[in-house]
């Protein structure tokens, strides 16, 4: 049990001294002559036994009364210094990690475009999961950190999916829309740092930032990539496409490949070994149609670990008992006025 306003407690038991010292002073100088008109005869009625017992019930009820008055200022000041007790949640459910890693490289972008749908279907399917989005191209950028805001994956899918139309079809000056400023820069700015040095579709990088956008990855849990890329690496990168997938194995990431139907059979091969690596699986876009089931089936195959969420900090008030006595103390103090009146 704690206190919440301590300092609410400490003026409540000064002013009851108070309160109890100015009985004590008022009981002690009653009897002494203060002034006024004196009456005669006085000794006569304090002897009679009806005046005795009368005196007796009254000052029984004043001192009740007094207790009583003592009693609800105590009680106010529990009930407004708030007894509480202060009890802490954490949040715990199991979950997949999954990080959607697009490759927005040019020679992709109808790859993308088609499979956003997908993602998007995929992420509805897999409700109860924790989703994040990177893009790269020369450099990757994080869009969206892990959630289970569904909404907000699925609005950033889109935005997505608007951008790559947009780029695909810059050729129709005619159907420029009013931002298109805005969907040209969304998926370029950030993602093309240092590409006339670099080049672009570094893969490895973008597959290994992938990896390293995954929160706490030294606590034990399950974590899937889905990267789409068509591996036609075009300059020399940080980390290669290899040195990725030894980078995933070392962290338990599982990755699942999806590549378009253009691809080099060379490029097919390395990306294919890379994703094996991982243990996961290699799929190329003419098999979109059954990509994405095959991959929800893979993915539900993976064990689930336990997510601890946010703490929540819960603050139960105690003052029942203190308000419970605050109402008697009132309701006597009513009872007890009435009878001395008598």
């Amino acid at each position: 049990m704690e206190i919440k306003y301590q300092y609410v407690l400490y003026i409540g038991i000064g002013v009851l001294l108070v309160m109890i010292a100015a009985v004590f002073i008022n009981i002690k100088g009653k009897d002494s002559y203060k002034g006024g008109k004196k009456v005669a005869g006085t000794s006569y009625i304090k002897d009679d036994p009806y005046f005795i017992k009368r005196m007796r019930i009254y000052k029984i009820l004043s001192a009740f009364l007094i207790a009583s008055c003592i009693m609800s200022v105590f009680a106010s000041f529990i009930v407004l210094a708030r007894p509480c007790k202060i009890e802490k949640t954490e949040n715990e459910r199991y979950s997949r990690d999954i990080m959607l890693c697009l490759d927005i490289s040019a020679s992709v972008d109808y790859l993308n475009e088609n499979l956003v749908d997908e993602l998007k279907d995929t992420v509805k399917r897999l409700q109860g999961e924790r989703f994040g989005i990177v893009i790269f191209n020369t450099s990757p950028v994080l869009i969206s950190p892990l959630t289970d805001d569904y909404e907000f994956i699925i609005e950033q899918l889109d935005m997505i999916k608007e951008c790559l139309a947009f780029r695909n079809n810059m050729d129709d000056y005619s159907n420029f829309p009013d931002d298109w400023m805005y969907l040209s820069n969304y998926i370029s700015s950030g993602t093309l740092v240092g590409v006339d040095e670099r080049g672009s579709s570094l893969i490895g990088d973008g597959l290994a930032a992938a990896v390293y956008d995954f929160p706490e990855l030294d606590e034990e849990r399950t974590r899937i990539i889905i990267l789409s890329s068509d591996n036609d690496l075009q300059g020399e990168p940080i980390v290669t496409l290899d040195e990725a997938a030894d980078i995933c194995v070392e962290n338990n990431v599982v990755v699942y490949g999806i590549g378009t139907k253009e691809m080099y059979t060379s490029n097919i091969e390395s990306m294919e070994a890379a994703v094996t690596k991982t243990g996961g699986k290699f799929y190329l876009e003419e098999d979109k149609n059954g990509t994405f089931d095959a991959i929800v089936k893979d993915i539900e195959k993976q064990s689930k670990s336990l997510v601890k969420g946010d703490v929540e900090i819960m603050e139960i008030a105690h003052i029942k008992l203190p308000f419970i006595l605050l109402v008697l103390s009132i309701l006597m103090m009513f009872v007890f006025t009435k009878l001395t009146k008598k």
